[in-house]
């Protein structure tokens, strides 16, 4: 599992660009971003190089900043993968919160964050169909290729 932080932020223009430049500012890589949003405000989910950094520099500039573990799933870059992972899912009753893709430098491999209900079981199950989770430490060697 590795470590994600989210911002909220309003949703009003530049509000995503004041987060870019206080990351930038610290010198904080963003590996991967999505941003879900509603009528007034946003999420802002981020995989960085260094969370706690990101976290603590997002708060002194007055985001709300919430940190939580996802899981980095390694799978093969063919049709069907992804189906395939998320069918012994559901087929476990292991529901799927959010989800979305994580560019590497890797071929014949597609990143994906996943967050679910159940990490530790969705973990197990993968593994049974040779679907890699990744620690920090392997993520970032993925992103040194």
């Amino acid at each position: 599992m590795i470590d994600q932080v989210t911002a909220v932020l309003e949703n009003r223009p530049g509000r995503l660009s004041e987060i870019l430049k206080t990351l930038a500012d610290e010198k904080v890589d963003i590996n991967g971003i999505t941003i879900a949003d509603s009528v007034d405000y946003g999420l802002c989910r981020m995989i960085v190089s260094d969370p706690e950094k990101a976290s603590a520099a997002l708060k002194a500039a007055g985001f709300v900043i919430k940190m939580s573990t996802v899981l980095a799933i390694e799978i093969p870059d063919v049709p069907g993968a992804l189906q395939k992972s998320f069918t012994i899912l559901a087929e476990n009753a292991i529901n799927i919160q959010y989800v979305y893709a994580f560019g590497t430098k890797l071929s014949q491999k597609a990143m994906i964050i996943i967050k679910t209900d159940d990490d530790d079981k969705t973990v197990s199950l993968l593994k049974t169909i040779g679907v890699a989770s990744l620690d920090r430490a392997q993520l970032e060697e993925r992103l040194t290729v």
